[in-house]
């Protein structure tokens, strides 16, 4: 007999209303639940679940074992909704968690389990519903419960596993790059608690192998995925024939091997990928959960095959399995577009091979379905845009029409300005496009079309190092452009290139490679053309360009130059708020467009395409706005539809700025009251992110003073103490201040008030920013301190927005999180800088440490103090100097070598690692108070320093003032040392000299487990070494800040 059927026993002695029969309930549904777990039989969950809501109606609320029991049942519909996808069981789940959590309440023993229970199945319903809400509470459940299993708790591999879980979900969904590495770290503290012969040990492998896998897709460095690969495969010798979850690392292994594969070009890894794919769906019979992927990565793996090797019986497994994938991804399925893309690759391939018009339709048909599953901004979106201009260029081919392939040409750049440099599609992407550009460059005969298409293709060759299996198909692409060229204007080393590349190209392919016999002709081809030189010189025929044809090139760079501008426009003239299908019927209805259309005509195809932008970036020059708002600014539902013009009340401000960049000869112009949909977060999140670029990209900026009246200074206004006017500052080339009655500031004739050198002389004074950043700012994390004391007098309406009105001058893309706190905006700006850059500067602060972390001010008026300055060499340093004449050479050389070989400062999983010189601190001593500041002020001693004074806002603690408590530390970044290789004589002596100067010194505290936080501090910690004996001490130590 099983436990089951023991307990079944049981329950049969313990009749309807006879004492113990709940037990006897609750232990066959126990019973019952570890045997599903197990796989014996599917009813058991069912009968589970009954027998506890028995249970449940016989234990009444206040029994004491309420709460146990509401958590099994909840576990039992989570694991039903598992196996059958009924969301209404997830529902109940959560809302019994929920409940069983109210009953453990702080102090209970069971209360972390309570706590990981409830996180795990608000994940799932994340992972159902993709609301936010949901994974964020996750995760602060899952770190309560961490919180209470310290280390040594038998379940904290849990917590940690778990909480790595959902921050590799957070990511998967924001692609914030300090979630996926703090799923790392967790999963790497859960692996190492989760020693051999631990029950989960296999999944702790499989999860860390899976982030370490999504971080090579980020980053592309190889050992995250050999690392990976060897994880799996220790996961899979723990799952051995019949485990439940072998599938799963049959699959998993079978992805990293083909990821391997396309980096590498291993045909064993994509042979065992193959292999692996087979297994796991053997294993994933129909109606498993996991067959779709199953089917889809498989066929996947069939399709690469047959891209090596051309075996069309591949191909057409591939399209059966995909078909089949496609099945079971109904309309709304979250996967459903991947099954389109990857059945029209297949589809396309086939049109290739074969040339059935019916599967290039087909493909056409699936890629733009899969296109409407993935609009702007879904992760997909590029790459099938990508492929979709693909199929519409092999229609063009088949039917020569310009109207064809100016879609496939809009489409390529605009997925290209959605991807970041280094994506791994740029390169096919960048070869694309430069085929659809010798198409165009053939029907049109523009010549700016080809020397693009020269750059592109030099471009997409660099992303392919020899190794890389499209290297040959980038070396045909361009020589096809250098020959091109080479007819167009004979350049013998343009036709010396061209040759040279078909000849590395046909080394790297086989006579068995389709693309060998093309790059062959034209290898030929090529040495004819330089063999006779009657071949070089014959110009191509350029067809005639017809009215409509320029009408679709006009209208697509148009469009393209629209992208880099607001979505929404004011049109001056009208007063009328425009789209952009609005702001281009305009154009086509303007007189500038009648001649330009006749200009066309007339002049030569180098001249049209130069003609035509020129046109279009006039016509399209737009003024922006900067204000202080007021009481009631014109939102986008006061003007849409209407003109700003004849519209009364409220709008006073915003006919004005219209009727300045009217009168300024601007058809255009923008105002961030207006042109924003501020009720789309989608819309109002891309605004923030663009915003400095549109102030950059504006012909002019006007800045209304509203509080500066006509004949005073601008300098008291308010304007200069918001936060968002920074950036429409610094942005802008061309900016006009008008005062309180729209009179142009200084100088009525000014046409630019940053030419002004009166202006910008109180520039200046209002800002104290230098006159060269006002004029000629770039955005970047450059000197980060000094921008950061910019704004360190400014704020804004919401707390949050002060950090939000930065990530343009930092050149950032984050997050924009409205109603997270101030402190948080603030700490997450400060991290994404530390973790880009390393600059150490913004650690330079006096004032309140934010609860995001200690090294970090809560508010950014802390960076109002200024740093302490590099001094010149004095007497002391040149004692230094000197000193060290008599020290042994090799000291001040191990010094360099330990300061130059130290990592950079990184912040994640919210710990800032800092590579510091460390001074402890020996004595410590109260030397005065005020209460009513409050202040209290320490002198300090430390080793190697001479002794200080340090005034704090709060007094120090006990444990604080403990011997060895307390560091001084200067934090260390390797550009503070000489950018030459090898030490020297000059450079050991600059260190000295450097390492010999006061500088700005950190207080911590240490913590448990090897930790420290940082101790804020009124005023800067002004730290001086003792003599040269102590700098030749210094030694560099790794600090994990907390």
């Amino acid at each position: 007999m099983d436990d089951v059927s023991y307990k079944r026993a049981d329950l049969e002695s313990c009749p309807p209303g006879s004492n113990g029969r709940d037990v006897a309930l609750f232990n066959l549904a126990v019973a019952l639940c570890n045997r599903f777990m197990k796989g014996v039989k599917v009813g058991d969950l069912d009968e589970a679940i009954t027998f506890l809501r028995d249970v449940l109606e016989l234990r009444p609320s206040g029994h004491r074992h309420r709460s146990s029991l509401l958590l099994w049942l909840a576990h039992c519909l989570s694991n039903r909704y598992d196996s059958q996808g009924a969301v209404a069981d997830l529902e109940e789940a959560i809302t019994l968690g929920r409940a069983a959590l109210d009953l453990r309440l702080p102090g209970h023993p069971d209360r972390a389990r309570s706590l990981n229970s409830l996180a795990c199945y608000l994940r799932r319903r994340f992972q159902k519903h993709a609301q936010m809400y949901d994974l964020e509470e996750a995760i602060e459940l899952n770190r309560a419960a961490l919180e209470l299993r310290p280390s040594g708790h038998r379940h904290r591999s849990s917590s940690l596993h778990d909480l790595a879980l959902c921050f590799l979900d957070r990511y998967n969904s924001q692609e914030a790059a300090a979630d996926l590495e703090e799923a790392v770290t967790l999963g790497r503290a859960a692996l190492k608690l989760r020693l051999p012969g631990h029950p989960h040990r296999a999944l702790s492998l499989s999860n860390l192998a899976y982030c370490l896998r999504t971080r090579f897709q980020k980053h592309a460095r190889m050992y995250d995925l050999e690392e990976a690969i060897e994880l799996h495969r220790a996961a899979l010798e723990l799952r051995p024939s019949g485990h439940r979850d072998r599938s799963s690392s049959l699959h998993d292994l079978a992805l990293c091997l083909s990821n391997r594969y396309n980096r590498q070009g291993a045909v064993a890894d994509l042979e065992e990928a193959i292999t692996l794919g087979r297994a796991a769906l053997d294993l994933r019979l129909p109606r498993h959960p996991g067959r779709a992927l199953s089917l889809h990565n498989l066929a996947c793996n069939l399709r690469r095959r047959f891209k090596k090797h051309a075996r069309m019986y591949d191909l057409k497994e591939a399209i059966e399995l995909h078909r089949v994938a496609l099945e079971l991804r109904p309309s709304g399925h979250r996967d459903r577009s991947s099954s389109l893309r990857e059945l029209a690759f297949c589809l396309s391939d086939r049109y290739n091979s074969q040339g059935a018009v019916a599967d290039l339709e087909d493909a056409v048909a699936l890629g733009h379905a899969a296109l409407e599953l993935c609009p702007p901004g879904h992760p997909d979106h590029c790459s099938l845009v990508n492929h979709l201009a693909v199929y519409i260029r092999k229609g063009f081919q088949n039917r020569t029409l310009i109207h064809d392939l100016e879609n496939p040409i809009g489409l390529r750049r605009a997925a290209l300005e959605l991807l970041p440099s280094g994506h791994p599609d740029w390169s096919s992407l960048l070869r694309s496009l430069v085929l659809y550009l010798l198409d165009r460059y053939e029907n049109l005969g523009v010549v700016g079309d080809l020397e693009e298409a020269v750059t592109l293709g030099r471009a997409a060759l660099a992303l392919n190092p020899p190794s890389h299996p499209s290297r040959a198909s980038s070396l045909h692409d361009l020589a096809q452009c250098l020959a091109k060229h080479f007819r167009h204007q004979p350049i013998t080393a343009d036709l010396d290139e061209a040759i040279a590349l078909e000849q590395e190209a046909l080394q790297l392919l086989t006579p068995a490679d389709p693309s060998y016999h093309v790059s062959r002709r034209c290898f030929t081809t090529y040495l004819q053309m330089k063999l006779n030189p009657q071949v070089t010189v014959a110009s191509p025929s350029v067809p005639d360009v017809t009215h409509f044809d320029v009408n679709q090139v006009i209208r697509g760079l148009a469009l393209e130059t629209l992208k880099t501008m607001p979505t929404r426009l004011l049109h001056t003239l009208t007063g009328v708020l425009c789209n952009r299908d609005a702001q281009i019927s305009h154009f086509m209805g303007s007189q500038q467009y009648s001649q330009l259309l006749s200009s066309c005509r007339t002049c030569t195809p180098d001249q049209r395409t130069k003609l035509i932008h020129t046109s279009i970036s006039g016509y399209f020059q737009f003024v922006t706005f900067s204000h202080r708002w007021g009481v009631d600014e014109p939102l986008l539902r006061d003007v849409e539809g209407q003109s700003v013009y004849e519209t009364k009340g409220g709008l006073g401000k915003l006919q004005a700025f219209c009727l300045r960049a009217c009168e300024q000869n601007y058809l255009w112009a923008w105002s961030d009251t207006c042109c924003i949909d501020k009720d789309s977060s989608a819309e109002l999140q891309e605004a923030i992110g663009s915003m400095f670029a549109w102030y950059r990209r504006s012909a002019l900026t006007i800045v209304h003073l509203a509080d500066t009246p006509d004949t005073g200074s601008f300098g008291t206004s308010q304007w200069f103490r918001r936060g968002w006017t920074l950036q429409e500052l610094l942005a802008p080339q061309t900016i006009l201040f008008y005062t309180q009655n729209w009179s142009l500031y200084g100088d009525p004739t000014s046409s630019n008030h940053k030419s002004d050198a009166n202006v910008m002389e109180e520039l200046e004074k209002a800002t104290g920013i230098e006159s060269r950043f006002l004029t000629n700012f770039s955005p970047g994390m450059d000197d980060a301190r000094s921008r950061l004391q910019w704004a360190s007098s400014r704020c804004t309406t919401r707390p949050e927005d002060i950090a939000y009105s930065l990530f343009g001058i930092f050149d950032l893309h984050l997050p924009v999180l409205y109603g997270e706190s101030a402190e948080k905006a603030l700490g997450r700006l400060l991290a994404e800088i530390i973790s880009q850059s390393g600059d150490i500067s913004v650690l330079d602060w006096v004032g309140t440490a934010s609860p995001y972390h200690s090294c970090f001010p809560a508010d950014i008026s802390s960076y109002q103090t200024l740093p302490l300055s590099p001094s010149q060499p004095h007497t002391e340093e040149l004692s230094l100097t000197i000193n060290h004449q008599s020290a042994s050479p090799t000291v001040p050389r191990k010094l360099h070598r330990s300061l130059a070989k130290s990592p950079l400062p990184q912040f994640t999983n919210r710990r800032l690692t800092l590579p510091s010189i460390t001074h402890r601190v020996t004595a410590i001593q109260l030397q005065g108070e005020d209460a009513l500041t409050p202040s209290y002020t320490y002198k300090i001693r430390a080793s190697g320093l001479r002794s200080l004074e340090i005034t704090l806002p709060d007094k120090l603690e006990d444990a604080a003032m403990k011997q060895g408590a307390l560091q001084l530390v200067r934090p260390w970044h390797t550009k503070l040392l000489s950018p030459l290789a090898e030490p020297d004589a000059t450079t050991e002596r600059e260190l000295l000299s450097t390492l010999g100067r006061p500088f700005n010194a950190l207080l911590l505290v240490r913590l448990p487990h090897n930790e420290y936080r940082r101790i804020a501090s009124s005023t800067l910690i002004v730290a001086e070494p003792v003599d040269s004996g102590s700098v030749l001490q210094s030694k560099i130590k790794i600090l994990n800040i907390a």
